[in-house]
């Protein structure tokens, strides 16, 4: 049989990290959004997992419903000056399309994905250009981690498009700490400029939290990541849990196993945990409180249920 080929930076990250201990068993954590998309196929397994009904239904159906509810408050505060609108992990960029839609022949547009992805950008760069919506703007920072918004935000500026407007959609901000990423972005905006985030928000009903995250569609696109350090997906088994105000999305080994890569070689026990993605789920008044230690202004919608927020902030 072939060997699998590994792939070092996931490979790295996991002996960085090691294990921790929860009474005998040994839990793994590689939960970093930036290994999601390191292929193409890694990236379409996530575009897959966005067609899937649960996640329609529970992310992108009530974004969309809360936006549309609200775009006229929106618009009015934005006002009328041409606006540069970063989309930041972008991905094929339809979310971003959809809010500009409502925009479109108000005022002058520019848009800006970003994400770390390549194959996400060139996604979201073809199908906001098919609309004629904005100008898209194509430079080497398209393809950036959110660490590098300070540049990007500096510039974008110029004498006619001097306001930024963030999107932060899709459940995005629940992937990271939440200081962390509010620290960077708040750092890359200038007075008056704006951001719009979507996540979703703890109803304290766990089974319905987790209903979202119990489907085959994310099992496909999360298993890609282990696939790629060697692991088998037949000795996988995933599950999702709600633990420390997040949902943690993880496998159990089911048999023995070892990897070897670069001189170093790690052995997995039955029964060994690793986690490869979490999900953060806030209070609404803890997600307020959060918004409001890095903005100045802060209007939070909430949907019917109250599990999910848009956040519409200025600096």
């Amino acid at each position: 049989m072939e060997k699998k080929k590994i792939n070092g930076t996931i490979f790295r990250e996991l002996i960085k990290r090691g294990y921790s201990l929860e009474g005998n068993t040994r839990i793994w954590n590689v939960a970093d959004s930036k290994l999601w998309y390191i292929t193409p196929e890694q990236a379409q397994g996530f575009l897959d997992l966005e067609q899937s009904e649960d996640y329609q239904k529970d992310v992108i159906q009530k974004e969309i419903d809360l936006i549309q509810s609200n775009i006229k408050e929106i618009i009015e505060k934005i006002g009328k000056e041409p606006l540069n609108v970063i989309d930041l992990g972008c991905g094929d960029g339809k979310k971003a399309r959809l809010f500009m839609e409502y925009l479109k022949g108000r005022l002058k547009l520019r848009y800006c994905p970003i994400d770390i992805s390549s194959y996400m950008v060139e996604k979201a760069i073809k199908n906001v250009k098919e609309l004629d919506i904005a100008k898209v703007v194509e430079f080497k920072w398209n393809i950036s981690d959110f660490e590098n918004l300070e540049n990007v935000s500096f510039l974008l500026r110029d004498r006619e498009y001097k306001k930024n407007f963030l999107l932060l959609l899709g459940n995005t901000l629940g992937n990271f700490e939440i200081n962390e990423l509010l620290y960077q972005i708040r750092s890359s905006m200038k007075d008056e400029d704006f951001i719009l985030i979507g996540n979703g928000l703890n109803t304290k009903k766990v089974a319905d939290i987790l209903k979202a995250y119990n489907n085959e569609f994310l099992d496909e696109f999360l298993v890609k990541i282990l696939g790629q350090i060697g692991l088998e997906e037949k000795n996988l088994e995933y599950g999702a849990r709600f633990k420390n105000s997040r949902v943690e999305m993880y496998y159990t080994i089911k048999e023995d196993c070892k990897i070897s890569f670069l001189g170093k070689t790690v052995n997995f026990n039955k029964g060994d945990q690793i986690i490869v993605a979490v999900s953060y789920k806030y209070q609404k008044d803890d997600f307020i409180a959060y918004l409001k230690m890095y903005f100045d202004y802060v209007k939070m919608y909430v949907s019917d249920d109250k599990s999910y927020a848009v956040a519409f902030c200025k600096k």
